[in-house]
């Protein structure tokens, strides 16, 4: 029998091969344990690993197997995996050293040496079987533990480019390990038309919500234009979506803040969000509905207290990247870092993970020295040019932002609520008490030479 560190390290390079995706730590350690003789538990690897007994049992598992399964061409579990990973090993190892495996990392056909690392680009969401995603502490726990209430609201808000709808999909993907439905909307599909008016863009969202849960629109039965949007959108969640089901939806709304440029539609969605958060707690049938929206933009839609649904469930703002975990991110790049690396990494993008993660990507992939490559990182001729001329495009289109931005770019300045919420959005600042200061270095650098 081989050791169990080969067994290991090959079927790690067999799944990366063969599905094309790289297993997660915690992924690494149910395959590591369901090896020895003396098997832990998963209640045991969660407790160990400060993770939820449900999530490893019910979605990192499970999406584990089924990519060893994927791997092996064959059916694997706890079980028979150690069975069917050394037949696989012993085929691999009789082949001729000669054959090759035209990928981007073959599996060697004499010893296990050689690891393969998919590279990712850093634009959009992380995918779930990514080793990529950084989880920040508690709070994906805390998420797929409330999702699992009969009356959760999940609030995720942080700039744009920091993981929301990363972490959205996660949650979704442990619903549906629960066998609850899951629908993901992302508002920024809603073209102009759609949002020209309340009841036009309450019929899409039902009828897009319908579509998701595999549904036959019934839309025309239940809507009576004397009763209006918000009612006929209530009732026809109530008779009919959440009546014929019997499992428990998760509706997941990316980008809400795409509604607050239409403050009368916002207005009546957001109070519609609230009026169901309240049905949750009194009648059953409500509280099949869990939800979850993200927003990158500060709630400035003047809504009374008790009509607001940004006030009440389980509030969460993504942070910045630490540290620890721009290094753990570094060596899953199999990058190495250096202490002066890091530390002018930190300065320069400040933990904002998409900065992060696009200077790591680009070191693996260019494979130059992350000293070389930060060294023009503030030029229209460095690896954020992109997107230092998506963020100057942005600030230009707003007049007041750019006038405010610049104040900002010379000292901390108190701006009006409204500006500083969109600097924000933006990553361009970061506020307290509306005193905004620049958010990193690179923008300062950037900036104050474009303007100044």
């Amino acid at each position: 029998m081989k050791n169990i560190e080969e067994l290991v390290e090959f079927a790690l390079q067999l799944v990366a091969t063969e599905t094309g995706f790289s297993l997660s730590y915690i992924q690494k350690v149910i395959l590591k344990e369901s090896l020895v003789e003396n098997k832990k538990t998963y209640a045991k690897i969660a407790e160990e690993n400060n993770y939820s007994e449900n999530y490893i049992k019910f979605t990192v598992a499970p999406r584990l197997w089924h990519l060893l399964s994927q791997a092996l061409g064959e059916k694997v579990n706890k079980t028979n995996f150690l069975t069917l990973l050394q037949q696989q090993l012993e085929k691999f190892t009789s082949q001729d050293n000669s054959q090759t495996t035209e990928t981007t990392a073959a599996i060697p056909t004499t010893g296990l040496t050689t690891k393969r690392y998919v590279l990712e680009s850093p634009e959009g969401q992380v995918p779930l079987a990514s080793e990529l995603y950084i989880e920040r502490p508690t709070i994906e726990q805390t998420c797929y533990q409330e999702i699992l209430q009969p009356h959760a609201f999940i609030r995720i808000k942080a700039p744009r480019k920091m993981g929301k709808t990363s972490l959205i999909a996660r949650i979704l993907d442990y619903g549906s390990s629960q066998n609850y439905h899951a629908v993901r909307l992302s508002l920024y599909g809603a073209g102009t038309q759609v949002l020209a008016s309340s009841d036009r863009f309450l019929r899409w969202f039902c009828t897009n919500v319908t579509g998701q849960l595999g549904m036959e629109s019934r839309l025309n039965d239940y809507w009576d234009e004397d009763m209006g949007a918000l009612i006929n959108s209530t009732i026809y969640f109530q008779g009919y979506l959440l009546k014929e089901l019997s499992n428990p939806i998760v509706l997941a709304l990316d980008g809400v803040d795409q509604l607050f440029e239409y403050p009368e539609l916002a207005s009546d969605f957001f109070v519609l969000l609230r009026s169901w958060y309240e049905e949750t707690k009194d009648i059953s049938v409500w509280q099949k509905l869990r939800v979850a929206i993200a927003h990158a933009v500060e709630v400035y839609i003047p809504l009374p207290t008790h009509r607001s649904p940004f006030n009440v469930g389980l509030a969460i703002e993504l942070p910045s990247f630490n540290q620890k975990q721009v290094q753990d991110l570094a060596e899953r790049h199999e990058l190495q870092l250096t202490q002066p690396e890091l530390e002018k990494l930190m300065k320069l993008t400040g933990g904002f993970p998409y900065l992060i993660r696009l200077a790591l990507y680009q070191s693996a992939r260019l494979k130059i020295p992350m000293q070389t490559l930060l060294q023009d990182a503030t030029k229209n001729t460095g690896i954020y040019q992109q997107h230092l001329q998506s963020q100057l495009w942005n600030i230009q289109q707003h007049p007041k932002l750019a006038e405010a931005f610049q104040q900002v770019l010379m000292a901390p300045t108190q701006l009006e609520v409204e500006v500083a919420y969109k600097s924000k959005s933006l990553g361009l600042v970061h506020l307290i008490e509306n005193q905004a200061t620049v958010s990193c270095e690179l923008y300062r650098e950037y900036f104050h030479n474009y303007f100044f």
